[in-house]
Parts: C-alpha cells; sequence; structure tokens
C-alpha cells in the first residue's frame, strides 16, 4: 500500500477536494442550492476538473487554474445577472406561467415540456388539490414550480379570525 501513484492520487484528492469545497463555499448558497442550468453547467466542469486533477490526467497547476478561472466565470455571470437584469434574463432563463387564474397555460406547459399531470402534481405538492385554487403557478429558472394562491384559497390564519362583539 506504499504505491507512489496510489499516494499521489490520495494528495491531489485532497487538494482538491479542499480547493472545490473552498470555492463552493465562496460562490455562496447557490452554487450549492436548486441548480439553473449554469449551475449546473459550472457543476459538471467542476466536476470533470476535478477528475482530470486527481487522476494526474493535466498537469495539477493547469487545473487548478481552470478551477480558479471556472470560479470566476460563476462569479462574474452572478455580478452581471445582478447589475444587467435583461442580461441575467438571458443567462440564466426566467420563469415560465404554467397555470394562470385557475387554468393551464399551455404555450408555458408547450416551452416547459411539461404534461397536465405533471402541472397537477406539482399543485397537489405545493398543497393545493384543485386548479381554480390557484392565481399562478411558474417554472422558476431553476426547474422548481412556486405557486401562488389565490386570495379566497389562502389557508386561514388567527389574524383573520375576529372575535365577535368587538
Amino acid at each position: 500500500m506504499h504505491d507512489p501513484e496510489l499516494i499521489a492520487t490520495a494528495a491531489r484528492t485532497a487538494v482538491i477536494y479542499i480547493v472545490m469545497l473552498a470555492t463552493i463555499r465562496l460562490l455562496g448558497k447557490r452554487a450549492m442550492g436548486n441548480l439553473t442550468a449554469f449551475d449546473m453547467l459550472i457543476a459538471l466542469i467542476r466536476g470533470d476538473l476535478a477528475g482530470d486533477a486527481i487522476y494526474g490526467q493535466v498537469p495539477f497547476g493547469r487545473a487548478l487554474v481552470a478551477v480558479a478561472a471556472l470560479a470566476g466565470l460563476h462569479y462574474g455571470n452572478s455580478w452581471l445577472s445582478y447589475w444587467k437584469p435583461r442580461l441575467g434574463a438571458w443567462l440564466e432563463g426566467k420563469p415560465t406561467p404554467i397555470v394562470r387564474n385557475g387554468s393551464l397555460h399551455h404555450p408555458g406547459l408547450r416551452r416547459e415540456r411539461m404534461s397536465e399531470a405533471e402541472v397537477r402534481a406539482e399543485v397537489r405538492l405545493a398543497g393545493i388539490d384543485d386548479l381554480s385554487a390557484v392565481k399562478l403557478a411558474l417554472v422558476e429558472s431553476d426547474g422548481q414550480v412556486s405557486v401562488i394562491r389565490e386570495d379566497w384559497a389562502e389557508p386561514v390564519q388567527k389574524r383573520d379570525l375576529k372575535p365577535e362583539g368587538r
């Protein structure tokens, strides 16, 4: 078990792990949470770079430079999206309506290639069993579906209950 190649692979793995962990922490929660298309691309490339570095398929210094460049691109994309929202919408996508005012929004369904059954399942996951209770449902840029209820369909809150006689 004293094979120099195995020890070198383990050492490269440890260093790449630390570099990747630091990169993820520096890039923030968004790089770890629900992934946009750009985030998924970054994750895939990051994994490929790590594998190449770990197995010595590229010189270690080059792999570290590539990781740093990738992190810089991701960081730059985040700032561009912040400073130029229109560019951000192009880079990361924008929400697609799939339900409006209780009715399926067919152009959105076509764009997202979603069936009515898939929409109904997403709405059920939001705790709604009837589409008429949905004011708006959107497929967000990270692929999650967000659902806004009609005002009349909102759950009763304690503040909604007024004692009689007051």
